[in-house]
């Protein structure tokens, strides 16, 4: 590595003599700074160019250009990288399962597939996700009227017990009563909703099982329509305190806007309640949302 003078510059033993330093002294202070200055226009190429290492090198047309003298050295490119920590190393982030399918458990075959439904309380869809409180993770169990998207049913508690799942149904159950008979309960093969105790009320109730297939997350998909919607609109960017804020608030999302002001396409641009309203009697209306609403105010309050 030798020091570069700009054409047209005085010379460098010139320079040494006005500056009053030995020419040798020079070298010796250059040798020691250039190569750090050098490396910062390096590290500030890589960071703007905001590639991994072999995209800066495989991609010619597109490669930033680099400080002088570095061109044709990947070797040093990536040395830089890694003591800079920018080799662009993809790591997952922690996702907690919320559904675990290997138990011993009996398992029921998809009824839902290809249903055509005509009313409320034909079709329900249950699910599980999770929420980022500020020290831990809370689950959210849900259950949703199939024909209007409407949440009847929720839980959220700090851990993945089957009485999470328990919970949500009663609620479900508490504001519909459906007719024994006449309805189906879909679900993933998840063991909360495969053990004995979830399959009980579901019988007990008259209510008939039905499970995704393996693997296929299609088989449920307005349950999982309805948790994006929930994490792009509620959850996505804010932090929950601890289990009672988490609570107050989805509640507040899923009563006050999802289920009464928000519009769905699918739903020829009404709300989940109008939509049900479309459908019933006054006295129909005024029954389920007195229902539904107080329960989830009672429940929320009281976990």
């Amino acid at each position: 590595m030798t020091a570069h003078v700009p054409q047209g510059s005085p010379g460098i033993e010139q320079m040494c003599r006005l500056a009053g330093v030995s020419r040798a002294g020079y070298y010796r202070h250059w040798r020691q700074s250039a190569p750090r200055q050098e490396e910062t226009g390096l590290r500030d190429v890589i960071s703007k160019a905001g590639l991994g290492q072999p995209a800066l090198w495989l991609s010619p047309d597109r490669r930033p250009p680099w400080p002088r003298g570095l061109a044709g050295k990947p070797q040093r490119v990536l040395r830089v990288m890694g003591e800079d920590n920018l080799l662009c190393l993809r790591t997952r982030p922690f996702v907690p399962r919320t559904t675990d399918s290997r138990h011993s458990w009996r398992m029921v075959p998809n009824l839902a597939r290809g249903m055509e439904l005509t009313g409320v309380n034909q079709l329900w869809v249950a699910d599980i996700t999770y929420l980022h409180l500020a020290e831990q993770f809370a689950y959210l169990a849900v259950v949703l009227d199939a024909f209007s998207r409407k949440v009847i049913g929720w839980a959220l508690e700090l851990h993945l017990r089957a009485s999470l799942a328990v919970d949500a149904l009663k609620m479900a159950i508490s504001a519909r009563v459906p007719v024994p008979g006449s309805l189906i309960h879909h679900s993933d093969r998840g063991v909360q909703y495969a053990c004995t105790t979830y399959s009980d009320i579901l019988h007990g109730h008259g209510i008939q099982p039905s499970m995704s297939r393996v693997g296929n997350p299609y088989d449920n998909a307005r349950a999982e329509s309805f948790m994006k919607t929930l994490k792009q609109e509620e959850i996505a960017g804010l932090a929950y305190r601890d289990a009672p804020d988490a609570r107050r608030r989805i509640a507040s999302f899923i009563e006050d806007v999802y289920n009464r002001q928000r519009l769905h396409s699918a739903l020829d641009y009404l709300t989940p309640e109008e939509y049900e309203k479309t459908l019933s009697t006054p006295s129909e209306n005024a029954a389920l949302e007195l229902t539904s609403r107080e329960l989830s105010r009672n429940f929320s309050v009281s976990q």
